[in-house]
Protein backbone atom coordinates (compact mmCIF):
# COMPACT_ATOMS: atom_id res chain seq x y z
CA UNK A 1 0.00 0.00 0.00
CA UNK A 2 2.92 2.52 0.88
CA UNK A 3 4.65 1.71 -2.32
CA UNK A 4 1.42 2.89 -4.62
CA UNK A 5 0.69 5.82 -2.38
CA UNK A 6 4.16 6.83 -2.69
CA UNK A 7 4.09 6.27 -6.54
CA UNK A 8 0.84 8.66 -6.77
CA UNK A 9 1.88 10.92 -4.97
CA UNK A 10 4.85 11.49 -7.62
CA UNK A 11 3.03 10.45 -10.96
CA UNK A 12 0.11 12.72 -10.02
CA UNK A 13 2.06 16.07 -9.89
CA UNK A 14 3.82 14.71 -12.46
CA UNK A 15 1.36 14.57 -15.17
CA UNK A 16 0.15 18.00 -14.58
CA UNK A 17 3.38 19.23 -15.04
CA UNK A 18 3.68 17.43 -18.36
CA UNK A 19 0.38 18.41 -19.18
CA UNK A 20 0.74 22.41 -18.76
CA UNK A 21 4.23 22.55 -20.12
CA UNK A 22 2.97 20.79 -23.13
CA UNK A 23 0.15 22.89 -23.73
CA UNK A 24 2.26 25.93 -23.02
CA UNK A 25 5.23 25.19 -25.28
CA UNK A 26 2.58 24.24 -27.77
CA UNK A 27 1.09 27.82 -27.87
CA UNK A 28 3.78 29.71 -26.70
CA UNK A 29 4.80 29.30 -30.50
CA UNK A 30 1.72 30.38 -31.51
CA UNK A 31 1.06 34.45 -32.42
CA UNK A 32 -1.68 35.94 -31.32
CA UNK A 33 -3.71 37.52 -34.47
CA UNK A 34 -3.84 40.87 -32.49
CA UNK A 35 0.04 40.72 -32.01
CA UNK A 36 -0.26 42.20 -28.58
CA UNK A 37 2.46 40.74 -26.28
CA UNK A 38 1.84 39.96 -22.74
CA UNK A 39 2.49 43.08 -21.25
CA UNK A 40 -0.03 45.31 -23.56
CA UNK A 41 -2.76 42.45 -22.77
CA UNK A 42 -2.69 43.04 -19.38
CA UNK A 43 -2.36 46.61 -19.73
CA UNK A 44 -5.38 46.94 -21.43
CA UNK A 45 -7.07 44.74 -19.12
CA UNK A 46 -6.16 46.11 -15.68
CA UNK A 47 -6.66 49.95 -17.40
CA UNK A 48 -10.07 48.91 -18.73
CA UNK A 49 -11.16 47.54 -15.16
CA UNK A 50 -10.24 50.73 -13.67
CA UNK A 51 -6.80 49.46 -12.28
CA UNK A 52 -4.47 52.01 -14.15
CA UNK A 53 -2.50 52.57 -10.84
CA UNK A 54 -1.51 48.34 -10.99
CA UNK A 55 2.16 48.32 -11.87
CA UNK A 56 3.55 45.69 -14.48
CA UNK A 57 6.93 44.26 -14.39
CA UNK A 58 9.21 41.69 -16.08
CA UNK A 59 10.62 38.94 -13.75
CA UNK A 60 12.94 36.21 -14.90
CA UNK A 61 11.84 32.45 -15.11
CA UNK A 62 9.34 30.45 -16.73
CA UNK A 63 5.58 29.97 -15.80
CA UNK A 64 6.87 32.65 -12.73
CA UNK A 65 4.79 34.91 -13.33
CA UNK A 66 2.14 35.84 -10.41
CA UNK A 67 -0.02 38.83 -8.69
CA UNK A 68 1.76 40.18 -5.81
CA UNK A 69 -1.55 42.15 -3.82
CA UNK A 70 1.12 43.53 -1.03
CA UNK A 71 2.61 45.81 -3.50
CA UNK A 72 -0.32 46.11 -6.26
CA UNK A 73 2.18 44.64 -8.86
CA UNK A 74 2.01 42.03 -11.77
CA UNK A 75 4.95 39.87 -12.71
CA UNK A 76 4.85 38.40 -15.92
CA UNK A 77 8.24 36.25 -16.97
CA UNK A 78 10.19 37.76 -19.78
CA UNK A 79 8.58 35.01 -22.65
CA UNK A 80 5.05 36.23 -21.16
CA UNK A 81 5.92 39.77 -21.17
CA UNK A 82 7.47 40.09 -23.88
CA UNK A 83 5.28 37.19 -26.77
CA UNK A 84 2.86 38.12 -28.57
CA UNK A 85 1.60 34.45 -28.43
CA UNK A 86 -1.60 32.88 -27.37
CA UNK A 87 -0.23 31.48 -24.49
CA UNK A 88 1.02 34.68 -23.42
CA UNK A 89 -2.01 36.60 -23.37
CA UNK A 90 -3.61 33.96 -21.99
CA UNK A 91 -1.30 33.75 -18.45
CA UNK A 92 -1.27 37.67 -18.49
CA UNK A 93 -4.80 38.05 -18.16
CA UNK A 94 -4.56 35.14 -15.58
CA UNK A 95 -3.07 37.12 -13.45
CA UNK A 96 -4.83 40.43 -14.27
CA UNK A 97 -7.88 37.81 -12.90
CA UNK A 98 -6.05 37.81 -9.56
CA UNK A 99 -5.94 41.97 -9.32
CA UNK A 100 -9.73 42.29 -10.14
CA UNK A 101 -10.52 39.16 -7.52
CA UNK A 102 -8.23 41.91 -5.29
CA UNK A 103 -10.02 44.95 -6.24
CA UNK A 104 -13.49 43.22 -5.57
CA UNK A 105 -12.62 41.73 -2.30
CA UNK A 106 -13.03 38.06 -3.56
CA UNK A 107 -14.05 35.92 -0.97
CA UNK A 108 -11.67 33.23 -1.38
CA UNK A 109 -8.88 35.10 -2.11
CA UNK A 110 -9.36 37.19 1.54
CA UNK A 111 -9.65 33.93 3.03
CA UNK A 112 -6.34 32.56 1.32
CA UNK A 113 -4.49 36.11 2.41
CA UNK A 114 -6.00 36.09 5.81
CA UNK A 115 -4.68 32.28 6.69
CA UNK A 116 -1.33 32.41 4.99
CA UNK A 117 0.74 33.51 7.34
CA UNK A 118 -0.46 30.54 10.15
CA UNK A 119 -0.13 27.91 7.28
CA UNK A 120 3.14 29.20 6.73
CA UNK A 121 4.32 28.64 10.24
CA UNK A 122 2.36 25.53 10.69
CA UNK A 123 3.69 23.58 7.48
CA UNK A 124 7.14 24.42 8.21
CA UNK A 125 7.63 22.92 11.05
CA UNK A 126 4.94 19.61 10.60
CA UNK A 127 7.28 17.26 9.59
CA UNK A 128 10.06 18.04 12.08
CA UNK A 129 7.04 17.63 14.97
CA UNK A 130 5.66 14.18 12.92
CA UNK A 131 9.70 12.82 12.41
CA UNK A 132 10.33 13.59 16.22
CA UNK A 133 7.14 11.61 17.18
CA UNK A 134 7.93 8.84 15.05
CA UNK A 135 11.36 8.99 16.75
CA UNK A 136 10.29 9.52 20.33
CA UNK A 137 7.36 6.86 19.79
CA UNK A 138 4.77 9.81 20.53
CA UNK A 139 2.09 9.55 18.64
CA UNK A 140 0.52 12.23 20.19
CA UNK A 141 3.24 14.50 18.46
CA UNK A 142 2.44 12.48 15.32
CA UNK A 143 -1.18 13.58 14.93
CA UNK A 144 -0.52 16.98 15.60
CA UNK A 145 2.13 17.28 13.29
CA UNK A 146 -0.38 16.09 10.86
CA UNK A 147 -3.04 17.91 12.26
CA UNK A 148 0.07 20.98 11.44
CA UNK A 149 0.17 19.12 7.89
CA UNK A 150 -3.95 19.47 7.11
CA UNK A 151 -3.63 23.25 7.30
CA UNK A 152 -1.41 23.45 4.28
CA UNK A 153 -4.37 21.52 2.50
CA UNK A 154 -6.99 23.51 3.50
CA UNK A 155 -4.40 26.53 2.26
CA UNK A 156 -4.59 24.51 -1.03
CA UNK A 157 -8.76 23.56 -0.99
CA UNK A 158 -8.85 27.11 -0.76
CA UNK A 159 -6.08 28.23 -3.63
CA UNK A 160 -8.62 26.08 -6.19
CA UNK A 161 -11.83 28.62 -6.30
CA UNK A 162 -9.05 31.10 -6.75
CA UNK A 163 -7.08 29.89 -9.65
CA UNK A 164 -10.48 28.73 -11.50
CA UNK A 165 -11.60 32.11 -10.79
CA UNK A 166 -8.85 34.03 -12.23
CA UNK A 167 -9.16 31.92 -15.47
CA UNK A 168 -13.05 32.22 -16.00
CA UNK A 169 -12.49 35.79 -15.82
CA UNK A 170 -9.59 36.18 -17.61
CA UNK A 171 -10.86 34.00 -20.75
CA UNK A 172 -13.95 36.55 -20.36
CA UNK A 173 -11.97 39.52 -21.04
CA UNK A 174 -9.84 37.97 -23.62
CA UNK A 175 -13.49 37.58 -25.29
CA UNK A 176 -14.98 40.72 -24.58
CA UNK A 177 -11.94 43.05 -25.28
CA UNK A 178 -11.57 40.95 -28.49
CA UNK A 179 -7.79 40.40 -27.43
CA UNK A 180 -8.17 37.26 -29.14
CA UNK A 181 -10.49 35.29 -31.94
CA UNK A 182 -12.52 32.13 -31.60
CA UNK A 183 -9.97 30.58 -33.33
CA UNK A 184 -7.63 31.73 -30.55
CA UNK A 185 -9.98 31.46 -27.55
CA UNK A 186 -9.46 27.45 -27.56
CA UNK A 187 -5.05 27.38 -27.17
CA UNK A 188 -6.01 29.85 -24.42
CA UNK A 189 -8.51 27.98 -23.01
CA UNK A 190 -6.03 25.16 -22.63
CA UNK A 191 -2.85 26.61 -21.79
CA UNK A 192 -5.78 27.54 -18.43
CA UNK A 193 -6.78 25.04 -17.55
CA UNK A 194 -3.76 22.64 -17.70
CA UNK A 195 -2.33 25.73 -15.40
CA UNK A 196 -5.80 24.94 -12.76
CA UNK A 197 -4.82 21.14 -13.11
CA UNK A 198 -1.70 21.43 -11.31
CA UNK A 199 -3.33 22.90 -8.31
CA UNK A 200 -6.19 20.11 -8.60
CA UNK A 201 -2.87 17.54 -8.76
CA UNK A 202 -1.46 19.42 -5.99
CA UNK A 203 -4.48 18.93 -3.43
CA UNK A 204 -5.11 15.01 -4.42
CA UNK A 205 -1.01 14.49 -3.77
CA UNK A 206 -1.39 16.42 -0.61
CA UNK A 207 -4.22 14.37 0.69
CA UNK A 208 -2.28 11.24 -0.30
CA UNK A 209 0.02 12.31 1.55
CA UNK A 210 -1.76 12.74 4.51
CA UNK A 211 -3.72 9.60 4.12
CA UNK A 212 -0.38 7.72 4.23
CA UNK A 213 1.26 9.75 7.33
CA UNK A 214 -1.74 8.37 9.20
CA UNK A 215 -1.28 4.72 7.98
CA UNK A 216 1.96 4.93 8.97
CA UNK A 217 0.87 6.44 12.51
CA UNK A 218 -1.99 3.68 13.13
CA UNK A 219 0.76 0.97 11.73
CA UNK A 220 3.49 1.81 14.46
CA UNK A 221 0.81 2.45 17.13
CA UNK A 222 -0.51 -1.08 16.74
CA UNK A 223 2.75 -2.99 17.00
Amino acid sequence: MDTILILLIIIIPLLAELKIQSSYNCYKRVENNKKKSGFEVAREILDKNGLEDIYIVEIKGELTDHYDPTKKVVRLSTDIFHGETIAAAAVAAHECGHAIQDKESYTFLKIRSAIYPVVNVATSISYYIILLGFLMQAFQLIYLGIALTCCGLLFQVVTLPVEFDASRRALEKLQDYKIVDNSEFAGAKEVLTAAALTYVAGVLASMLQIFRLILAAKDREDR
